[in-house]
Formats: C-alpha cells, structure tokens, sequence
C-alpha cells in the first residue's frame, strides 16, 4: 500500500521543503540582527528569544565533530529525498519533506556561517529555559519525525486490519 508520488505530491513535498528552510533561515537572520549584542527577549512564562551558536548536535552534543555531523546530515538528506517515493500515506510524505527542510536549514548554516567548509555553527534562539535552546528547523525535524512515526502505526492498522478482513 503505497502512495505514488504524483507530479502534485512531489510539488507538495518540494513546497513543504522550501518554506521550512526559508521560514527557518529568515528567523534566523532576524535573531541573529535582535539578538546580537547579548539581548535577550523576554516573551512569556519561560519562553525568551536568545541567541545561541551550536557547533555540535542536538542538546549541543559533540561539538568537537560539527564537520561529521555535518557530513551524515547530507546523507541523511539524500536518503530521506529518495525515500520519498515509497511514502506510505500524504502523512509520511509531509513528516519526510519536514524532516528534509528541517535538516537542509541547519545544514545551511553549517555551510554557510563558518570560516571552513561544515565549519559553522547553527544558529539557535527559541529557549524555554527548561530545554535546550533550539530553532525553526529543529521544530520541523521533530513534528516530521512525529509525523512519520503516527503514519507508520496507522498504516500498520489499516495493514492489519485489511489482512483480517482477507
């Protein structure tokens, strides 16, 4: 049971990846002129807007290997684009362009805000003080992930319940 990436779904998906980078590196530049000279903006509760540089992974994990996570997220990148043709359900194919957009954003500030190739950091901002500072691309990898993971038990149901029905 697999969806077949029509002309529309894949003009879909290639929109999904477009916004997420664009929204993300737009919100980034915009931190990156507010946040700049150490400010930090109180929004409400425990959200404030704060400008962090994280050379590593995720909860600024390996920062001594940006180049090599760097590398891998391109890979993943790759992997991900040609596993969109086998998306199961438009909840797949959605949570996997999100998935993509999310990591080509970061990947652009690995490329693009250091001194050396994959030599930059990634530009974080969204602090809750309870979590690790993150940005709209992180988001976007999550919610895809999240994404991916309902549209594989749903479609292990409908599987499921086809093959009792059988």
């Amino acid at each position: 049971m697999a969806l077949v990436l029509t002309k529309a779904s894949g003009s879909k998906a290639k929109t999904v990846i477009a916004l997420v980078v664009i929204f993300d590196q737009v919100t980034k530049q915009w931190m990156l002129n507010e946040l700049s000279d150490n400010r930090m903006i109180n929004l409400f509760w425990t959200l404030r807007l704060n400008l962090v540089f994280n050379s590593g992974m995720a909860f600024s994990q390996g920062q001594s290997v940006g180049r090599l996570i760097g590398l891998g997220a391109i890979a993943v990148i790759i992997w991900l684009w040609r596993s969109m043709a086998r998306a199961t359900s438009s909840g797949s194919l959605i949570g996997t362009a999100l998935l993509i957009g999310g990591a080509l954003g970061n990947v652009i500030d690995r490329v693009f805000r250091g001194d050396a190739w994959l030599g930059g950091a990634v530009v974080d901002f969204i602090d809750l003080q309870w979590f690790p500072v993150f940005n709209v691309a992180d988001s976007s990898v999550s919610i895809g992930a999240v994404m991916l993971i309902f549209s594989s038990i749903m479609n292990a149901r409908s599987v499921k319940k086809a093959g009792a029905e059988s």
